[in-house]
């Protein structure tokens, strides 16, 4: 099986300023040309071309393409707001408001940004097991969506079951609310990848609404009676 050779997390190395400043422009660029190419028809000499350096400088930094895309994919992961960044009356409502809040957000979130998302969906569906296996490690030891906070928040208000382990929530909220978010982002950048686009986009609200429904069966805390 192929490996992907990485350089040790810009966390864990100190770069001086002009390295730094040279990554962010490598990894600035090649997000907008995955985005825009998707992942296998990226050339590092495309992106090195348009930077006016050599190929071979890029992999000096990021030592093979998947390690550029790695890195571009923890960028764009890394820049949208977390779960808990939402206005106060939302933090209120509690754990099920605030999921509400973020899957009716999604068409602006889309809008705002695009390039990161499309470079967020390219590394959860469109890339090789290698690669995958590497951003499933950054998902759970960096969590940049801020998915612990927002379950401990749920079971100190006494809204998620506590029967549970901490580690199937996530799950849940992986599988059945991050997915049909994407969902979501891809209808809205893609219009014609689904066939019945046109009853998705019209009834949005009241799949989000049968959504959360699903979950607050699936680790919501039964009332006491």
């Amino acid at each position: 099986m192929a490996t992907m050779m990485t350089r040790p997390s810009p966390r864990q190395t100190r770069f001086s300023p002009r390295a730094s400043n040279k990554r962010s422009q490598i990894i600035d660029t090649a997000l907008r040309h995955f985005a825009q190419r998707g992942y296998e028809d990226v050339r590092v000499a495309d992106i090195a071309k348009e930077l006016s350096i050599a190929k071979g400088s890029i992999f000096q930094h990021f030592t093979s393409k998947e390690g550029l895309f790695l890195e571009v994919y923890k960028r764009a992961a890394s820049s949208f707001p977390k779960y808990l960044d939402v206005p106060e009356e939302i933090r209120r409502g509690g754990f099920f408001e605030i999921l509400r809040y973020w899957l009716f957000h999604t068409e602006h979130l889309v809008q705002e940004d695009w390039l990161r998302y499309r470079v967020v969906l390219l590394g959860n569906y469109c890339t090789n097991l290698v690669l995958k296996r590497e951003i499933n490690r950054f998902q759970v030891t960096e969590d940049p969506y801020g998915r612990m906070p927002l379950i401990r928040f749920g079971l100190e208000r006494g809204e998620l079951r506590k029967d549970l382990d901490v580690e199937m929530i996530v799950s849940v909220i992986d599988w059945m609310m991050e997915r049909f978010q994407d969902t979501l982002v891809s209808v809205e950048m893609d219009p014609g990848l689904f066939r019945r686009q046109n009853g998705i986009a019209g009834q949005n609200e009241a799949r989000i609404n049968q959504l959360l429904q699903l979950l607050r069966r699936a680790i919501g805390a039964t009332p006491e009676r």
